[in-house]
Order: C-alpha cells, then sequence, then structure tokens
C-alpha cells in the first residue's frame, strides 16, 4: 500500500542531552522575557518576548564572541534608527538608499559567516524597529528606550539561563563551508534586493500588525540563494499556520480567563517546549519549530493585554504573513536567474 509523506522531516528523532538542555532554555527564557515586560507594562514586548528566543535558540553556546555581535547589533540599530527617522524621516529616496547600504552591509557579514548572528540580528532589528517607528504617532524614544532595555534583559537571561541549564557535555564545532566571491556577491546582492523592496513596501502601505510578515519577508531570503529559499519559505509558512493554530487553541482553552497573566504565561511555555522540540529535532536551523516558536513570543509579546485577546491578530498575521512569504520568493526567483547570467555573481554550492 502506498504511504503518504510527512510534510516534514526532522534531521533526528531523540534529542540529547545538549538539545533537552538547550530547549529548556528557549522555552524558559523566552517565557520569563514575556513574563517580566508584562509585570513592569512595558510596551512593544515582541522585543523581550522575541530577543531572547531568538538568541538561545539560534547559538547553543553563549561565548564572547556571540555577545560582542549581539551588542554590535544593538549598537548600529539604535543610531540608524535616530538617523533615519530623524533626518530623513521625509526624505524616501535618500533614507531608502542609506537602508540599502545597511542591508548590503548586514548580509555581507551573514555571507561570511564569521559575523552571521550579528547580520541576522541586525536585519531582524532594524526591521522590527522601523516597522514600529512607521505609524503615526509612534514615538521615537520609548521604541529606542524599549530596545535598550529589552537588550539588558535579553542578556541577564540568557545567562541566568545557561548558569541554570548548562550543557551536559561539550559541543563539536560547527564544520566551516568555503564560498566563491561570485557566490558571496550573488547572495549578498540577492537578499539586499529582496530586503529593501520589503522595507519600502511596508513603508508606503498602511498594513497594521504587520511586524509578523515583514519579518518573514526576511527570514526567508536568510539562506540567502533560492535553493534554500524554497524550503525556508515553506517551513516558514507551516510553522507559522500551526503557531497561529495553538495560539487559537490557548485562547479556546482559557475562554474568558485570557486575561489572567498566570494562565497566559503557562500556555505561552507550554507552547515554546513542544516548539522547541521540534527545533531541536530538525538539526537547529531555522525551520518550522522555530518558525512557530517565533510566531509564539510575537503574538503573545506584542498582541496580548488584558483588553484584547489573539482572535483577529492570529487570523490577520497568518493571512498576510503568507503572501509576503509568496512575493518575497518570486522576487528571489526573478533575481536569482538574473544574477546567474552574469559569471561575476552566478551561485555556486558551497564546499
Amino acid at each position: 500500500m502506498r504511504k503518504f509523506r510527512p510534510i516534514l522531516i526532522a534531521g533526528k528523532t531523540t534529542m540529547n542531552g545538549n538539545d533537552l538542555r538547550q530547549c529548556l532554555r528557549m522555552a524558559l527564557g523566552g517565557t520569563l522575557g514575556f513574563l517580566l515586560c508584562k509585570l513592569m507594562n512595558w510596551n512593544y514586548g515582541a522585543f523581550f518576548t522575541v530577543m531572547p528566543i531568538f538568541l538561545l535558540g539560534m547559538v547553543p553556546r553563549l561565548v564572547p564572541h556571540v555577545i560582542r555581535q549581539y551588542l554590535g547589533a544593538v549598537l548600529l540599530v539604535v543610531p540608524v534608527i535616530l538617523l533615519v527617522q530623524g533626518i530623513f524621516g521625509d526624505k524616501p529616496v535618500p533614507m531608502t538608499l542609506l537602508m540599502m547600504a545597511l542591508f548590503a552591509l548586514l548580509f555581507r557579514e551573514m555571507s561570511r559567516g564569521v559575523n552571521l548572528l550579528f547580520g541576522a540580528l541586525g536585519v531582524v532589528s532594524l526591521s522590527m524597529m522601523l516597522n514600529f517607528a512607521s505609524y503615526p504617532g509612534a514615538n521615537v524614544s520609548d521604541i529606542i528606550a524599549s530596545f535598550l532595555m529589552s537588550t539588558a534583559t535579553t542578556l541577564l537571561i540568557c545567562n541566568l539561563m545557561h548558569i541554570l541549564l548548562p550543557d551536559v557535555e561539550p559541543r563539536a564545532p560547527r564544520p566551516a563551508c568555503t564560498k566563491t566571491a561570485s557566490s558571496r556577491r550573488h547572495e549578498v546582492i540577492l537578499a539586499t534586493t529582496v530586503a529593501t523592496l520589503s522595507f519600502v513596501t511596508f513603508q508606503v502601505f498602511d498594513l497594521p500588525t504587520s511586524l509578523s510578515a515583514q519579518i518573514a519577508s526576511l527570514l526567508v531570503v536568510f539562506p540567502m540563494s533560492w535553493r534554500g529559499a524554497i524550503p525556508s519559505a515553506w517551513n516558514r509558512t507551516l510553522g507559522t499556520l500551526v503557531g497561529c493554530n495553538a495560539g487559537l487553541v490557548i485562547q479556546f482553552v482559557l475562554m474568558t480567563h485570557f486575561d489572567v497573566l498566570p494562565f497566559i504565561t503557562m500556555g505561552l511555555w507550554i507552547s515554546l517546549l513542544v516548539f522547541g522540540r521540534y527545533h531541536m529535532l530538525e538539526g537547529g536551523p531555522s525551520g518550522a519549530g522555530f518558525a512557530a516558536v517565533t510566531t509564539m513570543a510575537i503574538l503573545f509579546g506584542q498582541y496580548v493585554t488584558p483588553e484584547r485577546d489573539l482572535f483577529f491578530s492570529d487570523l490577520y498575521r497568518f493571512s498576510s504573513l503568507a503572501v509576503a512569504v509568496l512575493i518575497s520568493l518570486m522576487v528571489v526567483f526573478v533575481m536569482d536567474r538574473l544574477l546567474n547570467r552574469f559569471e561575476s555573481t552566478r551561485w555556486e554550492a558551497p564546499a
């Protein structure tokens, strides 16, 4: 009898001791960030919930080089936001050119690999802050203050998690890959084009609560090639769908108790544990499990308040994300075909 193929294939069937510790660190760290921002009534809860998850989920060891990259991304992003909103806020062409140059710099670091975290955090942080600052009445000072506060709390939470839940055995270093100069140029030009078009689109059109869609349009190009963008888009879409449905299930279970913080916190922690486990089984890259984790973090951190539940934010998030991912894939396909026509920008598989 013919069998159905699974829609997702995990790289492993069981977690080892290190995987379990990292899953626990990610779930508990994200929950602590969420609980802290809600108890203190801080704005922009996505910063406080997403950043610990990003750092704990994508980086297995908190070494000094990782901390330097994180702080370097913060020191780059804050002056840029002040410059863009203070000087170029009403000048779209210079603002777009500046953002294009910054995206090129960040994606160049990602392509090189040595400072990949610096580039990835810079792209994500820039996009989140510019999305918040693009709406009328947004207080840029409040956005920057919340971002800086989330930086301090993220480092404290991550250090605490590694102290309480250290790895049980040393990790093998990740194998390094070598890329040709033409492949690096291909990746930087392709990713910069998609990121710039995403930035222009979300600045021009009035797209309320569109943070998830903008971030998704960027995460799709993090593999920085057409070959990697296809599974990335599939994983991102499927993980977001599962995360959105999980949010609706939690709301349905809690019903009128959705404004009780301990209940919400418990629901978020359990969902982060479940999706974090699948993230570990996928082998650690940004797959469907990590997409579901970040979905829950953004939904709960940014959109849940005692006066507002998840229902409409949840439905809008998935529909807008699906459109954003589809358009990003179309641009990636066109740019990939165009760049591969020239020998100087032809992409080759890493050795």
